[in-house]
């Protein structure tokens, strides 16, 4: 028997007990110098009230107890002061000012490199609405991290009103309104891109939508902001923001508040300024907040609030990197993840036309790390790149877009660069159509083999038919011809070994080309990301780089058999062929909702 601690929780010996001890004084300190009150809240949550707040934080940890109630260990404590203040507070007029610091506890993926069990410290201002009060909670936040001991980071703020009041103006339906959103969720620029090209709304509404993130700085950015949004009347809650940026300034904190209008999340939940904490060098974000007014009356009582959290563990890590650097770490050579295999020559070409110095990368030999002046060269496999990106191990890389979806990393996606087009299908025995569709209708099920589960469990989930799924690593084809699955899920860009196996297309799942993407923490905090990524996409496209994937002597695509319909065989840069126009816009957005992927503040 191995005696040891469950995934994602660990033992704390006394060395670091005693500093996680002295930062939690501090902390503490400096919240209540601010006049905020401490409280605590139970561990376990009745599951429905958590459901009513309508935005549960990661993952919970679920039980049944002996009454037959659903419960949960709290994921977040917000909703649980929400509903406190519902009940054991109705009545009373506030405003309410509380701490707290307290464990929380989400579930991770199998195999994902995520702690369980976490330590959050946070506040909540109940009763208190405007830009006074947003200021106040903003300033509160840095104080808190200085509290620490840390002076490596940068707190980002944005604000939700003028997306919302753009999206409504649109005229555009609720489902694409729905896939904007989430896209600004995830920081989705080429999706985004993409929405906005198809929309039907006026071009300068349209224009404004796509500009909006790309919006970075300190007040100029606000003056930007205006001048893009005022003469479209869609300035919802900009004065406000904008009087809380000069209260922020006036404090002397424009060493540690920047304005970025990327930093959107949880739209659902904010309803005002939202803000995120990032460190240079951290692959995550320190912590985030922001107004949510409209969450207690989900409880029965309508208050303004806002507040923040922030993780203990987050922070540690920060103080680490910061120990060990005697300089700011953006000043150090920029890491790139360069792809292995097909998409090498296209990402060195790519590379190389937005001025980067690429000596030596097109043959390395054995070394997996190659430096130039100014930039680092991590080789590793595309798969592996959204990882290697998401942990903060590179500040940036290129792989497939498949690779994206199917390793649901936390990066943002920046650039379609356009080579690698690639598609994933559905694909059969050529005649066996008849007897596939038999054993579902005798079964319940069929058998799918793929090197992409993820990919494959969203696309027949989007579709409402169960599947058992075969995970190979190579080879897939086989797995029909010898009987183990009646069909593949497969990625493929000339359909050469499909037609040479005599296996025809059913169905497509997803779009794929070769796309530039970053680090979350590292493209808010370095501006060297901003800058590859706008060369990316001016740099005149080489020849050579978009005829890289697939030789001349291979046949395309369109001339592989299908036993879809016609459409089923038109490429799709994004999304995937018209006889199913919103499988792979959801599709992506579908795995990222089911991973709850925050794990240091609010959401």
């Amino acid at each position: 028997m191995d005696f040891v601690t469950p995934a994602g929780f660990r033992d704390i010996l006394p060395e670091e007990a005693r500093l996680r001890e002295e930062i939690s004084s501090q902390v503490q300190q400096c919240l209540a110098r601010s006049g905020y009150t401490p409280l605590e809240t139970p561990t376990l949550e009745v599951m429905d009230v958590l459901q009513a707040g309508g935005r549960i934080t990661g993952a919970p940890f679920k039980l049944f107890d002996a009454q037959g109630d659903l419960l949960a260990m709290r994921p977040d404590v917000t909703m649980q002061i929400a509903r406190m203040c519902a009940t054991r507070l109705k009545g009373q007029s506030g405003p309410f000012r509380f701490r707290y610091n307290q464990r929380v506890f989400r579930e991770a993926e199998a195999g994902q490199a995520q702690p369980r069990e976490m330590t959050q410290f946070g506040v909540e201002c109940i009763g208190e609405a405007g830009a006074t009060a947003d200021a106040e909670v903003v300033g509160l936040f840095v104080e808190a991290l200085r509290a620490t001991g840390l002076s490596w980071f940068n707190l980002t703020i944005g604000t939700a009103g003028v997306l919302r009041a753009l999206l409504e103006a649109s005229g555009e339906s609720e489902a694409w309104k729905r896939q904007v959103l989430e896209s600004y969720h995830r920081s989705n620029f080429v999706e985004l891109d993409a929405l906005v090209a198809g929309c039907a709304a006026e071009a300068s509404l349209a224009e404004a939508i796509k500009a909006l993130p790309r919006i970075r700085g300190g007040k100029g950015a606000i003056d930007a902001v205006r001048g893009l949004v005022g003469p479209l009347g869609c300035v919802d809650g900009l004065d406000d923001f904008e009087e809380c940026y000069d209260q922020l300034m006036q404090a002397g904190l424009e060493a540690y508040v920047s304005v970025d209008f990327s930093v959107m999340s949880s739209f659902d939940y904010y309803t005002g300024i939202v803000f995120e904490a990032y460190a240079p060098g951290m692959g995550v974000s320190l912590g985030s907040g922001g107004r949510y007014d409209n969450m207690l009356a989900a409880y029965g009582q309508r208050r303004p609030a806002a507040g923040f959290a922030f993780c203990l563990e987050s922070v540690m890590a920060a103080l680490r990197l910061q120990a060990e650097g005697d300089r700011p770490l953006d000043t150090r050579p920029l890491r790139v993840a360069v792809p292995k295999g097909a998409l090498n020559a296209g990402a060195i070409c790519a590379l190389k036309a937005a001025g980067k110095d690429t000596t030596g990368l097109d043959d390395p030999g054995r070394q997996l790390i190659l430096r130039n002046e100014g930039i680092e060269y991590i080789i590793v496999r595309p798969t592996d790149a959204p990882v290697f990106v998401a942990l903060g191990a590179a500040d940036c890389g290129i792989c497939g877009k498949d690779s994206l979806v199917e390793s649901d990393a936390d990066v943002v996606e920046l650039v379609d660069l356009g080579f690698g087009a690639c598609r994933f299908v559905v694909a059969e025995p050529k005649g066996t159509g008849p007897e596939v569709e038999e054993r579902y209708r005798k079964l319940g099920s069929i058998r799918v083999a793929t090197k992409y589960p993820r990919i494959t469990q969203a696309y027949y989930a989007q579709i409402g038919m169960q599947v058992e799924i075969v995970r190979l690593h190579g080879n897939i084809e086989l797995a029909p011809l010898t009987g183990m699955a009646e069909r593949i899920v497969d990625i493929t860009a000339t359909g050469k070994t499909l037609r040479e196996n005599d296996l025809v297309i059913v169905d497509e799942v997803l779009g794929s080309t070769a796309r530039f993407f970053a680090n979350a923490a590292t493209f808010r905090t370095d501006a060297r990301i901003v800058g590859l990524a706008e060369a990316l996409s001016s740099a005149p496209s080489s020849p050579g780089c978009l005829s890289s994937e697939a030789p001349s002597a291979e046949a395309p695509l369109s001339e592989v058999p299908s036993a879809a319909s016609p459409s089923a065989a038109s490429p799709s840069a994004e999304f995937p062929s018209a006889a199913f126009p919103s499988a792979g816009a959801t599709l992506t957005g579908s795995l990222t909702k089911a991973a709850g992927k925050s794990t240091s503040g609010k959401g």
